[in-house]
């Protein structure tokens, strides 16, 4: 059975150093902090080497909790080196949030948890033609996704573009048609 929280939940990222998706994360995060609801983000990483494996941690908390939870209620898993333990984390009737353009076999999936898949590196690889561009928008397309899925308001998210790219608006404006592609 799925589970159900209403600003109670824990929302772990997986992904690789240097690929511009701690800046996505942490939009993420306050996101939900400017809907008011307190959120304790904390981003693990092992090592500053661009390429090995970090995390993001969100913990969304209605009662303000500072620490982190245990367990991980929706994993977006974005790095294929870290999957099974990724996967592993998930608290049963979780969810499992990942990359669905190369199929996976079903012995990557859990039986107890609820997998969305979209299909992110294609629809970058159709709307981006630069590679680091096709990487950076990847972040905030999963951003848009997630908030549809957590009715996250895009109102927020659009104002938080606004103000990290100040004064640069073509950034704002494709930041923005990427996050519109996610969420559709």
């Amino acid at each position: 059975m799925p589970l159900e929280a209403l600003n109670d939940f824990v929302v772990k990222f997986a992904n690789v150093n240097g690929s511009g998706s701690a800046s996505a994360n942490s939009m993420f995060a306050k996101a939900i902090l400017r809907m008011g609801v307190p959120v304790a983000a904390r981003n693990i990483f092992p090592s500053n080497i661009q390429g090995l494996p970090t995390w993001f941690e969100v913990r969304v908390t209605e009662a303000g909790h500072l620490g982190r939870r245990g367990g991980v209620d929706l994993m977006v898993a974005m790095n294929p080196q870290t999957w099974d333990r990724d996967v592993a984390e998930i608290e049963p009737g979780g969810y499992l949030f990942y990359d669905s353009t190369k199929p996976l076999p079903p012995s990557k999936f859990r039986d107890d948890v609820t997998v969305v898949g979209v299909p992110l590196t294609a629809m970058c690889n159709a709307a981006y033609q630069i590679p680091r561009e096709r990487q950076l928008f990847k972040n905030i397309i999963y951003v848009g996704a997630l908030a549809a899925l957590l009715d996250i308001e895009m109102g927020v998210i659009e104002q938080l573009l606004g103000e990290q790219f100040a004064g640069k608006d073509r950034l704002i404006a494709a930041n923005v048609a990427a996050l519109h592609m996610g969420r559709d």
